[in-house]
């Protein structure tokens, strides 16, 4: 004979399994609810990136690809052309305020995602690319990352090319360890 704790017991075990059961069903449909919402969502951005004014928006964008496609068409960013040493060209959007800095690093992205996307994934060692390249518009040479575009004549649809740079002496870093320097001075003494 069972007792009568016991059968209190059962009671709260079906009431909790009644209650994740209702859960459940509460989750599904709003599973169901935002996976139609979704599919929703899909097709209606499938729909807007196939109009043939939206052709410069990439498949998978962003919203930070997004935000700077909509400064660009406020006119609070510039297209800019960049001339590769083959000869071929791509296009970056930078904001009207950007520095040599910001140009690299939206030239390094456009590069890398080109690269994604047609050969899988591969290694450009920018640290080499820009110890021995620099960008070039109208003969200047950009060459303080920290300066702004305006300062150097880059304006929206500018183009600027990839130059061989040589570093002098003066404004070369220290190519050496400084770890190691101590050592060597002490060698000079005897």
């Amino acid at each position: 004979m069972p007792l009568w704790w016991e059968s209190l017991a059962w009671t709260e075990a079906d009431q909790k399994v009644s209650c994740f059961g209702k859960l459940r069903s509460i989750n599904m449909e709003e599973y169901n609810k935002s996976s139609v919402k979704k599919a929703r969502l899909n097709s209606l951005l499938t729909t807007l990136l196939d109009d043939p004014i939206l052709s410069d928006v990439p498949k998978n964008p962003t919203f930070a690809d997004v935000d700077t496609l909509i400064n660009l068409e406020l006119g609070s960013a510039m297209r800019i052309s960049v001339l590769k040493l083959d000869g071929t060209t791509l296009d970056v959007i930078v904001m009207n305020s950007a520095t040599v800095k910001d140009l690299k690093l939206a030239i390094k992205k456009k590069v890398n995602d080109m690269e994604q996307s047609s050969m899988g994934h591969r290694h450009i060692s920018w640290k080499h690319v820009w110890a021995n390249y620099c960008l070039s518009c109208h003969n200047n040479k950009l060459l303080d990352d920290n300066e702004a575009l305006q300062n150097f004549g880059v304006r929206n649809n500018s183009q600027v090319q990839f130059v061989s740079y040589v570093m002098t002496k003066e404004s070369r870093r220290h190519s050496k360890r400084r770890k190691h320097r101590f050592f060597h001075g002490l060698n000079k003494r005897s």
